[in-house]
C-alpha cells in the first residue's frame, strides 16, 4: 500500500463512525417507511405485504385530499405572511432607530420560545369566551369569537400563529442580506434621481433575490411539514379542520394505528415536498 492509499484508508477510518451514525438514524428508518407503506399491520404486527393497496386506498381518501388542500394553502399563506412582515422589520431595523439592539431582541421572541410555552400562552388567549381576546372584544362591544372551535377561525388562526412562529426567521435572513448590500448602489441612484421607492424595487429586491428564494423553499418545507403548532394548538380540529398531512400520519401510524397508512402519507408528503423544492430552484436558477 503506497502512501497516497493509506492517507484514504486513513479517511475512511475517521468517516467510517459518521457514515455509520447517519445510516442508522435517517437511512434506515427511511427505508423502513417505505417497508411499512407496502405491508397491513401495526407497530406491533407489520402484517403481510398488500403492494401498493395501502396507497390507492389513501388517494381514495376524501381526508386525503382535505388535509391536502389545508396543507398547501396553510404553507403558502404562512410563507407569504411571515415574508412580508420580515420584511417589512428588517427594513425597519437596517435603518438606524432608538433602541435597535432592543427592538430586535424583542423581536426574535417568538422563534426563541419553545414550541410548548408558546401554544399554550396562545391556546390561554384565544381558546376559550374568557380568553385575553375575547374578553378584550366584548369590553369593545363585539361578540367572543370561538378561534379554535369554529371551521374557519380554527384555519385563520393556525396560520396567524404560524406566522408569528415564523416572521423571526424571515426577519433575520434578510437584515442579513440587506447590510451586506453595497451602498454605493443607492448613492449612484440617488444621483441619478430615483426616490426610496424606485431604489427598493430596482435596488434592493433584486439584491435579495437568492436570500428569498431560498427562505420560501426553507420555510414552504417547514410549513408545509409543520406538526407542533397544529398538534398543539388545535390536534388537527375541529372536524379534521386544521389537519395537515403529516397530522394525519401520526394519526394513523400511532392513534388509528393503520402503520402503513401513515407510512403512505408521509412518503407523499415527501414527494410533494421535493417536487416544490425542485419547482423553486428551478426558478431560481432559470432567474439567474
Amino acid at each position: 500500500m503506497n502512501n497516497d492509499q493509506g492517507i484514504k484508508w486513513l479517511q475512511f477510518r475517521f468517516l467510517f463512525p459518521a457514515i455509520l451514525f447517519i445510516l442508522l438514524v435517517n437511512i434506515y428508518p427511511f427505508l423502513s417507511g417505505i417497508l411499512y407503506s407496502f405491508k397491513d399491520g401495526t407497530l406491533l404486527k407489520p402484517g403481510a405485504f398488500v403492494g401498493f393497496a395501502n396507497y390507492v386506498r389513501v388517494l381514495e381518501m376524501d381526508e386525503f385530499w382535505h388535509s391536502f388542500s389545508f396543507s398547501f394553502w396553510f404553507a403558502l399563506f404562512s410563507v407569504i405572511g411571515s415574508y412580508a412582515i420580515g420584511l417589512f422589520l428588517a427594513l425597519l431595523l437596517n435603518i438606524d432607530i432608538p433602541g435597535k439592539g432592543l427592538f430586535r431582541v424583542a423581536l426574535l421572541v417568538p422563534w426563541v420560545l419553545s414550541s410548548v410555552v408558546s401554544m399554550v400562552g396562545w391556546r390561554w388567549m384565544i381558546g376559550s369566551q374568557s380568553g385575553v381576546v375575547n374578553t378584550f372584544l366584548q369590553t369593545l362591544g363585539f361578540e367572543p369569537i370561538l378561534f379554535l372551535s369554529d371551521e374557519k377561525w380554527a384555519v385563520f388562526s393556525v396560520i396567524m400563529v404560524k406566522i408569528w412562529r415564523s416572521y423571526p426567521f424571515m426577519m433575520v435572513s434578510l437584515l442579513a442580506a440587506l447590510q451586506s448590500i453595497n451602498h454605493d448602489l443607492y448613492e449612484a441612484a440617488s444621483i441619478d434621481g430615483a426616490g426610496r421607492w424606485r431604489s427598493f424595487l430596482s435596488i434592493t429586491l433584486p439584491q435579495l433575490k437568492t436570500v428569498t428564494f431560498v427562505c420560501w423553499i426553507m420555510m414552504s418545507i417547514w410549513s408545509f411539514n409543520d406538526f407542533d403548532v397544529l398538534y398543539l394548538l388545535t390536534g388537527g380540529g375541529p372536524i379534521d379542520a386544521t389537519e395537515n398531512l403529516i397530522l394525519m400520519s401520526f394519526n394513523y401510524a400511532f392513534v388509528k394505528d393503520s402503520i402503513g397508512v401513515g407510512a403512505v402519507l408521509a412518503i407523499l408528503s415527501l414527494i410533494v415536498l421535493m417536487v416544490l423544492a425542485v419547482i423553486l430552484l428551478r426558478v431560481q436558477k432559470k432567474d439567474k
